[in-house]
């Protein structure tokens, strides 16, 4: 099964290469490529999961429909017919792993909404008891469902390193009060309105991550959406709070180079076969529960 590492478009300037994103710039828009890189803990794996960056861009363009009456986003087109003609030779390369989007300023903040209590939030709430600076109930268990969703934004770290987390007073600080406080009322809404959705499907959307970006002065919602990368996707079947749950997310990549006996600061190992496999099953499947539809590889 081909997997597809990297791009290298000649003839179109590369703006930048991200963990799983090539980005290119075309002048008055830009070029979005998911490639079939995964990251975890900050940094890039050598082994690719094959079909990764078509799934993930599927399930994106299905949330940027689904979600568009709440906010304004960043696409342009994800159909390669209708791209400009200095792409028309790499047309079979882009095929639904791409999307020509608007050049918005992105906002230099990850806009993190969590419905339940586990990752990194869970280890700060057995600590401190609150989660970027948000107390939270006595007695809470690994994984529990919150009162409430809660916005906990964080920095936007380089490749390498790790984001910060942030409250919103920090925030604030960061990009403005008014700014700030639309950025959280969106994040919120948008969360709400996709776990109800999802929901309905099977899965519990634990937490995403949301990136937004300011369009001629307009809020716009940009970067990937809802996908296993940027959220921890839940059976609801099997949803059971005391400890952690199965995922159809990135969860699995990190627990299994969690225990490899791979230390952070040294490179990360290749990817076994079998781990690789079960990778592209799960985000199938999270693709298929969601969005009802499959890649036109599968049966």
């Amino acid at each position: 099964m081909q997997a597809l590492f990297e791009t290298n478009l000649s003839t179109v300037p590369l703006l930048h290469r991200g963990k799983v994103r090539d980005i290119y710039d075309l002048g008055d828009f830009l070029l979005i490529v998911a490639t079939d890189r995964i990251s975890a803990f900050d940094v890039v794996l050598p082994t690719p999961i094959p079909d990764k960056g078509k799934i993930l861009t599927l399930m994106t363009l299905f949330w940027l429909d689904f979600l568009k009456d709440l906010i304004e986003n960043h696409l342009v087109t994800a159909d390669v017919e209708k791209y400009p003609e200095v792409l028309k030779p790499y047309k079979d390369l882009l095929k639904n792993r791409s999307m020509l989007v608007k050049k918005a300023k992105v906002l230099p903040v990850e806009c993190i909404v969590r419905g339940y209590i586990t990752g990194s939030a869970w280890k700060e709430y057995q600590e401190r008891g609150e989660v970027c600076g948000i107390k939270l109930p006595e007695g809470l268990k690994e994984c529990a469902k919150l009162p409430e969703p809660i916005f906990t934004p964080s920095t936007k770290a380089e490749l390498g390193k790790h984001d910060i987390n942030l409250t919103f007073e920090e925030m604030k600080k960061l990009i403005g009060e008014e700014l700030s406080e639309r950025v959280k009322e969106n994040s919120l809404k948008l969360y709400s309105m996709a776990s109800a959705y999802a929901e309905k499907r099977g899965i519990i959307i634990a937490d995403t991550k949301f990136e937004f970006g300011l369009y001629e002065d307009r809020l716009i919602l940009v970067d990937e959406v809802l996908t296993p990368d940027s959220s921890r996707f839940w059976p609801k079947e099997e949803y059971e709070p005391g400890k952690p749950q199965k995922s159809f997310d990135k969860q699995f990549i990190r627990d299994w180079l969690k225990n490899s006996g791979w230390k952070e600061g040294t490179p990360p190992p290749p990817i076994p076969e079998d781990i690789v496999f079960k990778t592209r099953e799960k985000y199938l499947e999270a693709l298929k529960r969601l969005t009802g539809k499959s890649l036109d590889n599968e049966d």
